[in-house]
């Protein structure tokens, strides 16, 4: 596994697991939300990775945008297809979100090279 893949994903584990173990009933109950929205519904799993996607990157949240394209790439989104989301998202969010979407490439290029 590539550093930044197994970095993030080692921190992300840890910090949740830190935030987690506090008990924190509206922290949990979040976490149990997002974990929710994401299952397949009357939208499926891919349309839902997307949205994410497209919302993280206008949103400019770089841990968010890692995360929706593991998931995207785990379950079998062509490179092809998350591009057309980041553009959109590029398009809604404006210049300022192409650092963010430098970082995006990286990452899924970073996936792809654990094949």
């Amino acid at each position: 596994m590539s550093d930044i893949v197994s970095d993030f994903n080692a921190y992300r584990s840890k910090m949740n697991d830190a935030i987690l173990a506090d008990n924190n009933k509206i922290i949990k109950r979040i976490f149990n939300l997002d974990t929710n929205a994401f299952t397949e519904g009357t939208l499926d799993k891919r349309t839902k990775e997307l949205l994410g996607l497209v919302a993280s990157t206008v949103l400019r949240c770089d841990d968010c945008v890692k995360y929706h394209l593991q998931a995207s790439y785990e379950i079998g989104l062509k490179k092809e297809e998350v591009v057309e989301a980041l553009s959109i998202a590029t398009l809604i969010g404006g210049t300022i979100v192409i650092p963010h979407l430098r970082k995006a490439y990286e990452y899924w290029d970073a996936l792809e090279q654990e094949r």
